[in-house]
């Protein structure tokens, strides 16, 4: 069973990996701006828009050496520089990615996806699936349900946009774990009598599907493509790694406390709160975070600092007043 966990990475690392090509602001930092070029025109098929990208790429790549190594180009004091950018001295644009980044690690974890993949067994013998090929027949369901709704953002994010996925998929989420915990406060464990078993059991496993299918929509694969798309270039290793760190110990926080929780509060009762979480993140997405869609990489730390914005919209403000009649706003 662990060999064959070998295959996947194997073809990964065969099949994939060694036919992909730097990205072009690797490339570009490292000096090889023909290279860039070449594969700009290949993944844009416009020579003229590769062009364009390679000199916001070189700018911006110029822009962030700069700030990263103010007084020389030592490695241990790009590094330092990095970490001083990101957690002690972080500019506006910087804190909001930040924020964006953390935030939504956090709430991908709150919301309970690892109690519901680790523990679905026992969440569904709770909820009256006692027979073992119903329960592996119903955790099997999730797993499905998981794998065919995330291939819906490979097709939808570019064109719907990534706030609109995230919402959907938040709004699901809130709702689906909400009626989970409902089916299993009227499970027949749950409550004397038997009467409503197939009911809570059918209700439970379905609303469980739901939650892995609109958590695949959005918070499962969106949020890593979000974070990608807005950390500036010169802090982007480091800023990655720190959201995936607090994925991973929220992952470890949720699976590791969730018998607890549910002995403390009730089965229905965590995942209320797994519900409270999920409608704190749509919260959270809806206040805090722009539409990244369809903006180049270089142009996201302006899209996070509000004084830019800010002067954006006075300029669009001042320009429409000047093309009207007697120049009024």
């Amino acid at each position: 069973m662990i060999g064959v966990g070998a295959v996947p990475p194997l073809f990964l690392a065969v099949a994939t990996l060694l036919a992909m090509p730097e990205t072009p602001r690797w490339l570009v930092l490292h000096g090889h701006h023909d290279e860039a070029r070449r594969v700009l025109a290949r993944t844009t098929g416009d020579a003229a828009l590769a062009d364009r990208r390679l000199k916001e790429i070189v700018s911006s790549a110029q822009e962030s050496s700069k700030q990263a190594v103010p007084g020389g180009s030592d490695e241990r004091t790009r590094s330092t520089s990095v970490w001083r950018d990101i957690l002690i001295r972080p500019t506006r644009s910087v804190r909001r990615v930040l924020l964006a980044i953390l935030g939504l690690q956090f709430f991908q974890q709150a919301s309970g996806v690892a109690a519901l993949v680790l523990y679905a067994p026992r969440v569904f013998h709770h909820a009256g699936v006692t027979s073992q090929s119903a329960v592996l027949g119903a955790t099997i369901l999730l797993g499905v349900a998981k794998i065919v709704a995330i291939v819906i953002p490979l097709f939808l994010a570019d064109r719907l946009g990534r706030r609109p996925m995230l919402l959907t998929s938040a709004g699901g989420m809130t709702v689906s774990l909400l009626v989970l915990g409902f089916s299993l406060r009227a499970s027949p464990t749950a409550h004397a009598g038997a009467s409503a078993a197939w009911w809570a059991a059918a209700t439970s496993v379905t609303a469980a599907a739901a939650f892995m299918a609109t958590f695949s929509l959005g918070f499962g694969p969106v949020i890593w493509m979000y974070g990608s798309e807005i950390l500036p270039l010169r802090l982007r290793a480091q800023g990655t790694g720190i959201g995936t760190a607090v994925n991973r110990v929220m992952s470890a926080v949720v699976g590791m406390t969730f018998i607890s929780l549910y002995e403390a509060v009730g089965m229905a009762g965590s995942f209320y709160i797994f519900a409270g979480c999920a409608a704190a993140s749509w919260v959270f997405v809806y206040a805090l975070l722009p539409e990244t869609k369809g903006r180049t990489l270089e142009e996201m730390e302006a899209l996070f600092d509000d004084s830019a914005n800010d002067a954006v919209i006075n300029h669009v403000r001042v320009q429409a007043g000047a093309a009207r009649p007697g120049g009024s706003l």
